[in-house]
This record gives C-alpha cells, structure tokens and sequence, in this order.
C-alpha cells in the first residue's frame, strides 16, 4: 500500500536525521588532534547580532596540536576569545594580535575514558532516538484504515529492519570515534 510506503520513507528520512545529529555531536567530542569542527555552534556577536565563528572567520589547522582563528576584522579577536571561555569546551584561546590560537592539550588517560563515556551517552541518545522513531511509526501504522494484517505485518517487519541497521550504523560510529579517542 502507498501509504505504508510513505509512512515507511518517513521513519527512514527520521532514523537518517537522528544518525547524522550523532555523528554531529561526536565530531564536536575532542580526541586530542586539533579539529574544525570542535568549534562548530560557539556564536560570536558580530555587529550585535550573533553569527557563528565560521562565518567571521577563518579557522585553520597549521599542526595536529593547534587552531588558529583569523577574524575577517581584528576588532573580532575579543569577541572570539570571549565567546570560546564562554562555550565551556575546555579550550584556553590566545591571541598574538592578528588571530586566535588555541592549543590542544595532550589528553590523559582518565580523560580519554571520560570522553569515551561520553561518546556512548551520545550513541545512546541516538539510539533512543531511532527505537522512538520505531515507536511512531508503528502507532501509526496500525491506525491505516483498510490496510489487512498481512500487509501491517511486513511493514513492522520493514520498520524492525530499518531500525537495526541503523543502531548497527550508530554502534559504528561509537566503535570509530572510541577507537579514534583511545588512540594516543
């Protein structure tokens, strides 16, 4: 039936939703190397209006170990350290008058095992996520009007499959990012 598909699409269109924010928020986890992408949602006002870093700046990776912020206008360079303490990621900036430098600190072995509990609590939220998208659909599903039970049947079996790859797809991304924290 063509609303079964659709229902169907929409759980897939969800569960992809919910994978990508997980591997959005384990980018954002550090695992020692200087990255991009540790600085994405940390806002900087700009003008008087809040724009992310990305957009008034340039942010380069000269080294493993250090993130340079080049500001498109140096009276940024305050603002950009302030907002940097103010997002709490445990990164100290500095500024050398032209741009800002954070240097990343080498982790220690308690705090690769924090970031690793902290990557499976993520992990988990997705997952979550994925059996509540699961959850929904086959509510929704058993509301269809004139579907027969067969055709409920095979849908919830589809629904199952979905919802399996895709946790199979989240423990991925937790086995890599772990891998990627525990590395020294």
């Amino acid at each position: 039936m063509e609303e079964i598909e659709l229902y169907l699409e929409d759980a897939k269109d969800q569960m992809n939703k919910a994978i990508n924010h997980v591997a959005s928020e384990l980018a954002k986890i550090r695992a020692g190397k200087a990255n991009p992408s540790m600085l994405d949602g940390i806002m900087v006002s700009y003008y008087g209006v809040m724009s992310p870093l990305n957009q008034v700046s340039s942010i380069t990776i000269p080294e493993a170990r250090s993130i340079f912020i080049k500001p498109w206008e140096k009276n940024l360079i305050q603002e950009i350290e302030k907002a940097i303490m103010a997002a709490n990621i445990g990164l100290t900036p500095q500024n050398d008058g032209q741009q800002v430098i954070i240097n990343i600190p080498m982790l220690t072995e308690e705090r690769r095992k924090q970031l690793v509990k902290q990557v499976g609590q993520e992990c988990e939220h997705g997952k979550v996520s994925v059996r509540s998208i699961r959850k929904d659909t086959n509510e929704a599903l058993k509301k269809i009007k004139g579907a027969s039970e067969d055709d409920l049947k095979n849908a919830e079996e589809n629904v199952q499959k979905l919802t399996d790859d895709f946790i199979v797809k989240i423990d991925a991304l937790m086995k890599k990012k772990e891998a990627e924290i525990m590395t020294v």
